[in-house]
């Protein structure tokens, strides 16, 4: 039987990791119970995906299973999601950033590089194909973690207290990034003062002043208010977002075989239905937003330089994670 704990419980339990049993219900196919995590409420694109990616797995599958999404952060943010997904603890599937997840798969960050693609049309081929195939076999030989679908879609761009229109404005500029260091070191190679922040905690240090603010999609900055505090967007267009979806190694081991193959099939299918949801979305939350006078969103001057400044980075980055062929594929598509 599946035990259930408090947010709390969990966060202090981690390092008693090995006293849990996996968290699928073993006593019978007929019993067994998934677990999801979101950190968000129902309207967004990573929760619809996720009832999207149950629905599926019960079309395909004889068997009875039993989804238990939480939702609004009730299991903690990303980072703890890797812990549990990783030791096979509270959470068996979710949706996160691939830079969340650096710290056991470091080569995992590539596929969220800022300024990664051209446009929409690369990131469906790339995502579309076995591409990112290297990358994900480091995640689940490093860190037990499987990648099951590639949902995303949503364009990032900066959001700030104060207007941000050009590279002398940029310069400086006290931002919050995902903990994986390429994300530093491309923003820091275009001028800017990057440091990495618990997601979490990122309005109360734009309400406080200890950053004048991130880079993020519009789904996100709608669902959490992040304009109540920044209500500046400017329009760099630095990455379409990248978000695996991604299965505990423990939990698909401990399934049956049909059903480890309805979920294969279900989360590729259910990747394809978000990508187009949030895609579709992404540009009709950002002008709910404008139109509510939530936003004001701005052109960069110069965005062309912006994109030659990080090759650079990208290259080395790339070569130090002996993916240099790696990134040559995907800037070939």
């Amino acid at each position: 039987m599946t035990n259930h704990f408090s947010a709390g419980t969990l966060l202090r339990g981690v390092g008693l990791a090995c006293a849990f049993v996996a968290t699928v219900s073993a006593a019978s196919a007929q019993e067994i119970t998934l677990r999801g995590a979101s950190m968000f409420d129902e309207n967004h694109a990573f929760t619809k995906t996720m009832r999207r990616f149950a629905e599926l797995v019960n079309e395909k599958y004889d068997g009875d299973v039993t989804f238990d999404l939480r939702l609004n952060g009730e299991l903690g943010v990303e980072a703890d999601y890797v812990t549990f997904l990783q030791q096979g603890v509270a959470i068996d599937y979710t949706i996160m950033a691939p830079s969340n997840m650096a710290t056991f798969a470091p080569s995992i960050p590539l596929m969220d590089m800022p300024f990664l693609f051209r446009d929409q049309a690369q990131w469906e081929a790339v995502l579309s194909s076995d591409v990112l195939k290297p990358l994900e076999d480091e995640l689940l030989e490093k860190a037990d973690i499987m990648v099951i679908g590639y949902t995303g879609g949503g364009v990032r761009n900066i959001i700030s207290n104060a207007p941000i229109q050009n590279l002398e404005e940029l310069n400086g500029f006290k931002m919050r990034v995902m903990g994986a260091p390429i994300q530093a070191q491309i923003f820091s190679a275009l001028t800017a003062a990057p440091s990495a922040i618990a997601y979490n905690e990122v309005y109360n240090a734009i309400q406080t002043g200890v950053i004048a603010g991130f880079e993020n999609e519009a789904a996100s900055i709608q669902n959490l208010k992040f304009y109540e505090v920044a209500p500046y967007l400017t329009l760099t267009r630095h990455a379409i977002t990248v978000r695996p979806i991604v299965m505990s190694g423990k939990t698909f081991r401990n399934l049956p075989e049909d059903l480890q193959a309805a979920v294969l099939e279900a989360g590729d299918e259910a990747g394809a239905f978000g990508r187009e949801l949030e895609s579709r979305e992404d540009a009709e939350k950002l002008q709910e937003m404008v139109d509510a006078g939530q936003l004001t969103v701005l052109e960069f001057e110069g965005r062309d330089e912006l994109l030659k400044m990080v090759v650079p980075v990208q290259d080395a980055y790339a070569e130090s994670l002996g993916a240099t062929d790696l990134l040559t594929a995907i800037r070939g598509m």
